[in-house]
């Protein structure tokens, strides 16, 4: 372990997903960072299984486009069952790329998502990864965060300086201790059993995760990978994870889906309690100190969005983190970090709880509702875009986010959303030409002047002819031009942004060191 006196920029506290993606993008743009994990290794074990094409999206950008396409397979949509396991409502994903260029869904196991992240992250000079460090404390100074380690295989303490600590450490988070942030309740808890199973055998299910609406004992089914299956059942008060550790106790919950599998052909992967929150953090950051992942905030898993929520931490401070230490960006752009994400985080737990609460809640009444109502749920507007559309909210104004204080209630606008990753030039998409820099999308041809002034920022400029799709895409924001950020996130659109003065009113893309 390193010395007392070792410096480093950043050193990130955990790493799970969200620890190794915040890496992966400081190490494109050449940020040094230390990432400190207490396992010598990856955790083996199942947990996450699902993400949505913006995440994909993120995957791609570090650089796993191929590699995560081989470990996971498309989400085919939603399926509700009542206790019969007749379908009562179907919400289907079209499992072609869409606004992103990838699946709008996409199931996976974590354990392969996370060997395929360090073995990526290895290609990053800058980034160094430890396993077997636990941190123990962090003390914050006026220039920097003094992080203290224990070598949890052979005891020795050390002690290292960072001039940014990124905690992405979990939800049972020392970083948030160390910065006295507390959780805020949302109204959602619930234990649930977890069951992860491998098995060769073709249990001839529905491609798509089936929600069980049985007032008895709802549940969840999902195919994760060619061998693995995933449940989840409600457990009722005084049930443990330990009634279940065999297959002969699971049999009577799975049998619905397994059918006359006999039990030597299930091998069980793992049984685990988890008790089902929706939580969120009251302040993300002390300093520089910041909170990403689950260490910020926790989501009932209904709509899959667990992980997702810690990458999309990871995108949005990690660009700017690396502006502010090149000296390209100013230290308060930091001050954004919360105020984009937080209210994302919020909307999306409330998505969770009104999908958990509509296909778990109500008892035998429920049941009764549910149906009833079912079957007309496509009706109801907004509730199928709900459950098939991947799109997610725009992130509130900020002052990285310049949406017109008065807007007309019918036109959509473009800023705080994110610019679609169209295809642009061959088979080459708008991600493969911005490369985590700043661009200008119009559909205005610009003067040489003009180009070369955006050029000349570090920025990228991206003409979007008649009938593209970015070409439709502004017309849908009524714009003809739209700054985006190094995250995909439009910064500002309008009908005609200034041809001068891009200098004063942009940062300079702090992307020119970003490696490939």
């Amino acid at each position: 372990m390193a010395g007392p006196t070792r410096t480093v920029p950043v050193v990130i506290v955990g790493a799970g997903p969200t620890g190794l993606t915040a890496a992966t993008l400081l190490g494109q743009y050449g940020v040094e960072c230390l990432v400190l994990d207490r396992w010598a290794t990856s955790y083996p074990l199942p947990r996450a299984v699902a993400l949505d094409d913006e995440v994909h999206r993120i995957l791609a950008r570090l650089g796993l486009r191929d590699s995560f396409a081989a470990i996971s397979r498309p989400h085919r949509g939603l399926r509700l069952l009542d206790r019969d396991m007749r379908v009562l409502a179907e919400f289907s994903r079209d499992p072609a790329p869409g606004r992103h260029g990838y699946p709008q869904g996409s199931l996976f196991d974590q354990p392969d998502l996370e060997a395929i992240l360090r073995r990526n992250l290895a290609r990053f000079g800058a980034v160094t990864l430890r396993g077997n460090a636990e941190v123990t404390a962090l003390v914050q100074h006026a220039d920097g965060v003094r992080v203290e380690v224990t070598d949890t295989a052979t005891g020795a303490r050390a002690a290292l300086r960072a001039a940014y600590a990124l905690g992405c450490d979990g939800a049972n988070s020392l970083t948030r201790l160390a910065i006295g942030a507390t959780m805020r309740e949302l109204g959602f808890t619930q234990r649930w059993l977890v069951i992860d199973v491998a098995t060769a055998a073709d249990l001839g299910q529905w491609e798509g995760v089936q929600q069980l609406s049985d007032p008895a004992r709802p549940g969840t089914y999902l195919r994760v990978g060619a061998t693995r299956y995933r449940w989840e059942f409600r457990l009722r008060p005084g049930e443990t994870a330990d009634d279940y550790r065999d297959m002969a106790r699971l049999r009577p919950l799975i049998s619905r889906w397994t059918g006359d599998v006999p039990d030597r052909e299930l091998e069980i992967v793992r049984v685990a309690e988890y008790t089902f929150r929706a939580q969120v953090a009251r302040r993300w950051r002390d300093r520089r100190v910041f909170l990403l992942g689950d260490a910020a905030h926790l989501t009932p898993p209904f709509i899959g969005q667990g992980l997702c929520a810690g990458q999309r931490d990871a995108m949005n401070l990690a660009w700017k983190l690396a502006g502010v230490l090149a000296g390209t960006l100013p230290p308060a752009v930091l001050d954004t970090y919360q105020v984009e994400r937080a209210r994302h985080v919020r909307a999306m737990i409330r998505m969770a709880r009104i999908i958990g609460t509509a296909m778990t809640a109500g008892g035998e009444l429920g049941d009764v509702v549910r149906r009833a109502v079912a079957p007309r749920l496509h009706l109801v507007p907004g509730l199928t875009g709900l459950a098939t559309d991947s799109r997610t909210p725009p992130l509130r104004r900020s002052g990285l986010v310049r949406r017109p204080r008065l807007r007309i209630r019918w036109r959509r606008g473009l800023a705080g959303g994110l610019c679609p990753n169209a295809v642009v030039d061959g088979d080459r998409r708008f991600d493969d030409l911005a490369a985590g820099r700043f661009a200008i999308v119009t559909s205005v041809e610009p003067s040489d002047a003009r180009r070369a002034e955006i050029e000349g920022r570090g920025m990228v400029l991206v003409v979007a002819g008649p009938g593209s799709e970015l070409h439709r895409w502004l017309r849908t924001g009524a714009a003809r031009e739209a700054v985006v950020r190094p995250d995909g996130v439009v910064l500002q659109a309008g009908r005609r942004l200034p041809a001068t003065g891009i200098r004063n009113r942009l940062p300079a893309s702090c992307a020119s060191r970003r490696g490939r």
